[in-house]
């Protein structure tokens, strides 16, 4: 498999795909995997420490560029996009200036949805990222919960993605969860390849309570994560936390996906 982190900072989660592999091989971090990484990072000292940080985790190979990964992507092939099985990443939440006067003409033609509003990057990196998946691809990404229901310009780029059925599940996490920001994220995961059973559809989980509380900073609890991969493998019905909504309905409210449009996030 190829997985590739475009806004991959010091490498962390890179590290993490490939302790997961390792760990359901029987094998350790330093041995031989059938796994390629790849990942870009614009900061030169963060992609340093990237470089190091891999290298001391046994994983030398991975390929990690330094640049901008919209105004420049450079992990190319032969003048196009290098495509991969899987794409994860934790882009910075509504950059401002992240270059949309840059891409109007991008010649890797990411953004025939749509062009972000210039102040508001979200929408750029979920584009790029599904750009460079592969005909079985499938995308992870850590957004902030504006990009569920914002209009304008990032409408129109959801309604697209929308249409292309490309959206497989909308995970709702708690707030002060990430460092730097106390806003509560979700988990996009779009599947260029949905199984049948869930073509046509998206799953939404309400997984905001699933955390304990630490100073100054929330934590997701194992028992929370547990609960929200066994919600995504069963993409069932559970009572206040997930339910499996047909695209006629998200049409029916405009191409919205908040969360508690579809799940009653209330408390009783």
């Amino acid at each position: 498999m190829r997985v590739c982190d475009p806004t991959c900072g010091s490498g962390g989660m890179l590290i993490q795909c490939a302790g997961h592999v390792a760990g359901k091989t029987g094998r350790r971090l330093g041995d031989a995997l059938n796994l390629s990484l790849f990942g870009q990072e614009k900061n030169l000292g963060t992609w340093s420490i990237c470089k190091m940080n891999l290298l001391l985790h046994g994983l030398p190979d991975a390929r990690i560029e330094k640049g901008d990964t919209i105004r420049d992507p450079k992990l190319t092939q032969g003048g196009e996009l290098m495509l991969f099985d899987r794409v994860i990443a934790n882009p910075p939440f509504s950059l401002d200036q992240w270059g949309a006067a840059d891409v109007k003409d991008d010649r890797y033609a990411r953004f025939h949805r749509g062009l972000p509003p210039k102040n508001m990057g979200d929408y750029a990196f979920v584009q790029h990222m599904v750009a460079t998946l592969n005909a079985r691809g499938v995308c992870g990404v850590v957004m902030p919960h504006g990009v569920l229901f914002r209009g304008g310009s990032e409408g129109r780029v959801r309604k697209g993605l929308l249409e292309d059925d490309l959206f497989e599940a909308i995970i709702g996490l708690p707030e002060n969860l990430f460092y730097g920001t106390g806003i509560a994220g979700c988990v996009l995961i779009l599947n260029r390849a949905k199984p049948a059973a869930r073509r046509g559809k998206v799953l939404f989980v309400h997984a905001a309570e699933c955390y304990t509380s630490k100073p100054n900073q929330n934590v997701l609890t194992r028992d929370g994560i547990d609960r929200i991969v066994a919600a995504y493998r069963a993409f069932a019905d559970e009572d206040r936390f997930s339910r499996v909504v047909p695209l006629e309905e998200i049409r029916e409210n405009d191409g919205n996906l908040n969360i508690s449009r579809y799940i009653d996030t209330l408390e009783p």
